[in-house]
C-alpha cells in the first residue's frame, strides 16, 4: 500500500493546504490514502480521484443499495399546545427521488424533523435507512443530509469553509473535510465562488452551496426542503437538473418538500401528498396518474375542426389542446367509435392514446378527499 498525495491541493490562504506529497508519507489519522490511484477518505471507501488529483465524478457518490425501503413510518403524532401537527402519520418510502407534496400546514416539514430525529413524537414510531427514528437520531443524522428552506449560512466565513464545516460535524477529520468540499463545491459549479464570503452569494448560489454542505460527507438520502423556492426559471432549472444528476447518475435517494408541481414531477418517480398530518395519498407518479376510459388525444391527418364536429353529433365532446383534440366519449362508448367515424369519412388518426390525470389533478383530487383546502 503506498500512502500519500500526488499533486497540488487546492489552496486557501491561512488554511496551510496546497503542499506537494510526493512518494512516501507517515499515515496518520485524516491523511488521504492513495490506494492504486483513487482517493480513500476515512470512512470512505476509495473513489475515483487519479494521480495528480484529477476527480472523476461519477465516482464521486456511493449510489444506492439493495431494494428495501428507506423510510418506514408508523402512526407518528405529533401537537403542538392545540394543534396537530401528525396524526397517526403512516408511510413506507422506497429508495430512489421521493416528492413531498402537501398544503402550507399539512405537515410535512414536521415529518422531517421527525425522521431525522430533531423533535420528540408523542406517538408512534420508524425507522430511516434501517436505523430507529426513536433511538438512533444521531446516526440518522450522520447518513443523511438536509438542506433546509430557511437561511442556514453564517456570514463571514467561504464557501469552502461552510462546506467543510458542515463535514466535520458529521464526523470527518478537517484534512478530509477540506479536500472532500472542494470537490463536492467544483461538482455544483461553485469552484470559482469557493473563496468568496456566502453573504455575497446570489439566491442560486446559495442554495447551491446548502446542497454542497448537505452532500459533502456521500449522504445515503439527501433532504431538500423547497430547493427552489423564490428562484428565478433559470436558476430554478439548475437546481433540478442538479437534483436530477444526484438522483439518476449518482444513485442518491431523494426525499424532496416543494409546493411545486412541475419541479417533484421533473426530479421524482414516487410522491406522498400531505393534509391534515396524514398521507392523503403515496405511490408512483406514473401509477397514480390514472388513464381515464372514455377520454382521449386524437390529432388527425386532415380538418381537426370538422372531425371535432363528426364526434359531437355522436355524442362525444371534443375540445382543441395545442395541436391535438381532447375528447371524452358518451357513456359506454368505446374507442372503436373514433375508428369507426374515420374510417366513414375516410379521415386519417395519426395520434390516439387515453388521457392521464396530471400530478396536480392528483394532488387536489387526494385534497378533496381528505378534506383539504385546494
Amino acid at each position: 500500500m503506498e500512502v500519500g498525495w500526488e499533486g497540488e491541493a487546492p489552496a486557501e490562504p491561512g488554511l496551510g493546504v496546497g503542499r506537494k506529497w510526493e512518494g512516501e508519507a507517515p499515515a496518520e489519522p485524516g491523511l488521504c490514502v492513495r490506494l492504486g490511484g483513487s482517493l480513500a477518505l476515512p470512512g470512505h471507501p476509495a473513489r475515483g480521484v487519479g494521480l495528480g488529483g484529477s476527480l472523476a465524478l461519477p465516482e464521486l457518490f456511493g449510489g444506492r443499495g439493495g431494494g428495501a425501503m428507506l423510510i418506514e413510518l408508523e402512526d407518528l403524532t405529533k401537537t403542538y399546545g392545540a394543534v396537530t401537527a401528525l396524526a397517526g402519520l403512516s408511510v413506507a418510502l422506497p429508495e430512489g427521488a421521493v416528492g413531498l407534496l402537501g398544503p402550507n400546514g399539512a405537515g410535512k416539514t414536521t415529518m422531517i424533523r421527525a425522521l431525522l430525529g430533531l423533535i420528540a413524537v408523542d406517538r408512534g414510531r420508524g425507522r430511516v435507512m434501517g436505523l430507529d427514528i426513536l433511538t438512533d437520531a444521531l446516526e440518522i443524522r450522520r447518513r443523511a443530509g438536509f438542506a433546509p428552506e430557511d437561511e442556514c449560512l453564517f456570514p463571514g466565513l467561504t464557501g469552502v469553509r461552510f462546506v467543510a464545516y458542515a463535514g466535520e460535524l458529521v464526523g470527518m477529520p478537517p484534512r478530509d473535510a477540506l479536500q472532500r468540499a472542494h470537490e463536492v463545491l467544483d461538482y455544483v459549479e461553485l469552484g470559482e465562488a469557493r473563496y468568496r464570503r456566502v453573504e455575497s452569494y446570489s439566491t442560486g448560489m446559495k442554495q447551491r452551496l446548502k446542497i454542497a454542505s448537505a452532500i459533502v460527507h456521500d449522504p445515503k438520502l439527501l433532504i431538500l426542503d423547497e430547493p427552489t423556492n423564490g428562484m428565478d426559471p433559470a436558476g430554478r432549472e439548475e437546481i433540478l437538473e442538479l437534483c436530477r444528476d444526484l438522483s439518476r447518475a449518482k444513485g442518491m435517494n431523494l426525499l424532496i418538500s416543494s409546493h411545486l408541481l412541475p419541479d417533484v414531477e421533473a426530479v421524482c418517480d414516487h410522491v406522498v401528498v400531505l393534509g391534515g398530518g396524514k398521507v392523503l395519498a403515496s405511490g408512483r407518479i406514473d401509477e397514480l396518474k390514472r388513464a381515464h376510459d372514455r377520454q382521449f388525444e386524437l390529432r388527425t391527418r386532415g380538418d381537426q375542426r370538422r372531425f371535432a364536429e363528426l364526434l359531437t353529433r355522436r355524442g362525444a365532446t371534443a375540445e382543441p389542446l395545442n395541436d391535438h383534440l381532447l375528447i371524452e366519449l358518451p357513456e359506454g362508448a368505446t374507442a372503436a367509435l373514433l375508428w369507426e367515424i374515420a374510417d366513414s369519412h375516410e379521415e386519417q388518426i395519426r395520434l390516439l392514446r387515453p388521457r392521464r390525470s396530471t400530478l396536480e389533478e392528483v394532488f387536489l383530487g387526494a385534497l378533496a378527499l381528505g378534506g383539504e383546502p385546494g
